[in-house]
């Protein structure tokens, strides 16, 4: 944000500011990091108390996961994550060189058409597939009427219970995490680059493989991570599917065998691939540290594609749309409606829509505070001699939640309120704990996860406003609080917006997590499709299926539009790209 935009602000939020005093000052700082340290405790919970657990031993159990359990979901969990990997990095940064750098029918169409499955739950689309490539599904039965066969195998469809199966349609869900970072890249490197490896002879996919994707490698290595992330996270796809994930075990191991100390084991072995995850993305930033965006480049070149190769672009970025968001989507769609107009809505949506609203909105109104807190302390709280102080540094402990799996921050949870209801039974309490057997840990558990979201995203705002707004602001005798709730909030709030949507939809479609926390009979729109998918209801669940969907269509118009605005800012008049050096 410019200077000019920000200074008329100032006279009008602080004219009547009276002087403060260095003692009132420090204490406001003092207040301020303090809320914001104890967020970053909760966030730190779960993981001290599954460290807790999983050093007191599960027993006889433990010799039995090692043997029976834990080889084979962390073989499970290696190949998935290989092979969702692959499967995201492929297709994610392909096609943001094809609609970035070429032109061809559709493109401007696929740009946008490509993020769209992020609206779509990795369970959810799993919990399509299942129906759509079972020999007994309606669309099985109508192609084989349509064909005139009789045998239910008569159509070789692949087998979607499987690996396989797990890996292209998590992979297909998952792709545009890599997407949209890789295509951010390939906007901001500017066309110098490129026109200067074509002057070399490099053309096409080499020109991708050589200086396209050398380029862009910190920013796909970061969608990658993401995805990676949200593979670990997910327990219903791959249950669905017949994938026994780490993430599974943890979940099997405390519902079936009621062992929180065993899942608390898994759990740890899980958190080790997830710091196995975050190594393997900070290794991809250090092998490009001279891959820099110009900042006042403009967009590359867009050169035509042959009608040939142009209807190959045009095939390769339909096929994962089509996979990842319209045939799964429109399975939804059309069982929900045989569903309604057979038998009406079912009785139970309000309530399932309500539940999951009010528990989002709960977490949404505790998270953004204490981002907000974070993110300021960050801001004005820098260490001495220029270097990254404590409130830097609890910024970036704060981004740890999101790395956390559901199930993890859930089965931590579990075990910090039995050891509370333990230590307030011994002292002989007289009241329940105000934490026991409510939604509280649910709520802490969402907290947890998800405070990562606007934390980051309000850094990022921040990056934004210039140092010269706060050094006017104390000139004028402006203490923080008054600084943070006069001058930043107005400038911050857009990211607070964009933020608070993003943590209410992803903490409506969280699943692990509320299967594990929930009170009984309190049902979310994740968990009623979960238990209709564990039934075998399929077209029962397909109502609270397609609500997900269109509950996560908002959060891509807002990208789609972001993205946009960025591309016509990129594109406007005047800009002109820096010379080649």
């Amino acid at each position: 944000m410019s200077h000019q935009g920000t200074a008329p602000l100032l006279p009008v939020a602080l004219s009547a500011a009276p002087p403060r005093s260095g003692v009132g000052i420090r204490r406001a700082a003092l207040g301020l990091r303090l809320g914001a340290a104890l967020g970053v405790l909760l966030v730190a919970l779960p993981v001290v108390a599954l460290a807790f657990a999983a050093a007191r031993g599960s027993g006889d159990l433990w010799p039995h996961l090692i043997r029976y359990v834990l080889p084979e979901a962390a073989v499970e969990t290696a190949l998935l994550l290989a092979g969702v990997g692959a499967v995201a990095v492929g297709i994610g940064t392909g096609t943001a060189w094809l609609v970035t750098t070429c032109r061809f029918p559709g493109r401007k169409t696929f740009a946008w058409a490509l993020v769209l499955p992020l609206a779509m739950p990795a369970y959810v689309a799993a919990y399509a597939w299942l129906d759509v490539l079972h020999p007994a599904s309606a669309v099985q039965s109508g192609l084989r009427a349509l064909l005139g066969l009789t045998n239910p195998r008569a159509i070789p469809l692949p087998e979607i219970r499987s690996l396989p199966g797990c890996i292209m349609v998590m992979g297909t869900v998952l792709f545009p995490y890599v997407y949209l970072a890789a295509r951010a890249a390939f906007l901001t490197q500017g066309p110098d680059m490129l026109r200067a490896g074509r002057a070399m002879g490099a053309g096409g996919w080499r020109l991708f493989l050589t200086v396209g994707l050398p380029m862009a490698w910190p920013a796909v290595t970061a969608g990658a991570a993401l995805a990676l992330l949200e593979t670990l996270n997910d327990v219903g796809a791959a249950e669905f599917l017949g994938v026994r994930t780490l993430t599974v075990s943890v979940y099997v191991t405390w519902i079936t065998r009621s062992s929180l100390e065993g899942a608390a084991q898994i759990a740890l072995v899980l958190l080790a691939a997830v710091a196995a995850v975050l190594a393997i993305e900070g290794w991809g930033r250090s092998r490009a540290r001279d891959a820099r965006a110009v900042p006042d480049a403009i967009p590359p070149d867009l050169r035509p594609l042959p009608l040939g190769r142009g209807l190959l672009a045009s095939l390769g970025c339909a096929v994962p749309v089509l996979l990842g968001f319209v045939t799964p989507a429109s399975y939804l769609l059309w069982a929900a409606s045989r569903r309604v107009a057979e038998f009406g809505w079912p009785a139970e949506l309000g309530t399932w829509i309500a539940n999951s609203a009010t528990l989002a909105a709960i977490a949404t109104l505790l998270v953004l505070p204490t981002a907000l807190l974070l993110a300021f302390g960050a801001r004005t709280g820098a260490g001495v001699g220029g270097r990254p102080g404590l409130d830097a540094a609890l910024l970036r402990a704060s981004l740890l939640g999101y790395a956390l799996p559901g199930g993890i921050a859930a089965v931590g949870l579990i075990i910090a309120f039995g050891g509370l209801d333990d230590a307030l039974e011994t002292l002989g309490a007289l009241a329940p704990p105000p934490l026991s057997g409510t939604l509280a840990a649910l709520i802490l558990a969402y907290f947890v996860r998800f405070l990562a979201i606007p934390a980051s995203g309000l850094d990022a705002a921040y990056g934004r406003i210039r140092r010269e707004v706060d050094w006017s602001a104390r000139a004028m005798g402006a203490g923080p609080g008054r600084i943070l709730w006069r001058v930043h909030l107005p400038l911050l709030l857009p990211a607070l917006l964009a933020a608070a949507l993003l943590v209410f939809l992803d903490a409506m479609k969280e699943l692990p997590a509320t299967l594990l926390l929930r009170p009984f009979n309190r049902e979310t729109l994740a968990t009623a499709l979960y238990g209709e998918a564990a039934r075998g209801t399929y077209e029962e669940g397909a109502v609270a299926a397609l609500a997900l969907v269109v509950v996560g269509l908002p959060v891509i118009a807002l990208m789609v539009a972001g993205g946009r605005a960025t591309a016509a800012r990129a594109r406007r008049p005047g800009r002109r790209s820096r010379p080649l050096a």
